[in-house]
């Protein structure tokens, strides 16, 4: 019989940035404080419907977490080995997280609340958000600008090429909690 996970002691409420993006697309999620690193990138990688394609880490201070590689000239921390509550509690503080080194997608990861779990509430889970995630692979947060007049302009030279490249329904207004919070499920 498979052993059910214990129940967390306390939840935090998150509330994930995509730096620089204007207007701002962001997540708030609640996870338990001992989620490790590894975990919260996969959480993060579902929040913002991204496939986990490029490399990542974490950053707090100076200290970077990610997947070790001894073949990369920058010491990163095992972040199988850390959890949440080992890094922050206190509502206010803050780690860097950073999908895709090529595109540089910048995140700050908010520590907004600390909170007791409520009974029959499955964690992790989405609560609120702004705006659909970038596609993967359009160029970072200026790519992404660049993408979104082409998309919008019929008369731009890329238009039809890029919202075939992204799927003709793309909006970048809209935030399905419904299919987030599945794609939560999914993993938890």
């Amino acid at each position: 019989m498979p052993r059910r996970a214990a129940a967390p002691n306390h939840i935090y409420q998150l509330k994930i940035s995509l730096r620089d993006s204007k207007p701002p697309i962001w997540r708030r999620i609640e996870v338990a404080d001992t989620t490790t690193l590894a975990q919260l990138h996969q959480i993060v990688q579902a929040i913002m419907g991204w496939y986990d394609y490029h490399l990542h880490q974490f950053e707090l201070g100076q200290v970077s977490y990610g997947v070790p590689d001894p073949d990369y000239f920058h010491e990163v921390r095992d972040e199988r080995r850390f959890k949440l509550n080992q890094l922050i509690s206190e509502p206010k503080q803050k780690l860097s997280y950073e999908y895709d080194f090529g595109d540089s997608w910048d995140h700050t990861i908010l520590l907004e609340k600390v909170l007791a779990p409520k009974p029959g509430v499955v964690y992790p889970r989405c609560t609120a958000g702004r705006r659909a995630c970038p596609p993967e692979d359009v160029g970072g947060i200026w790519g992404y600008e660049a993408f979104l007049e082409a998309i919008s302009d019929p008369a731009h030279p890329q238009h039809a090429e890029l919202r075939e490249w992204a799927g003709d329904e793309f909006d970048p207004e809209v935030f399905d909690l419904a299919a987030i919070n599945a794609a939560l499920q999914a993993i938890a």
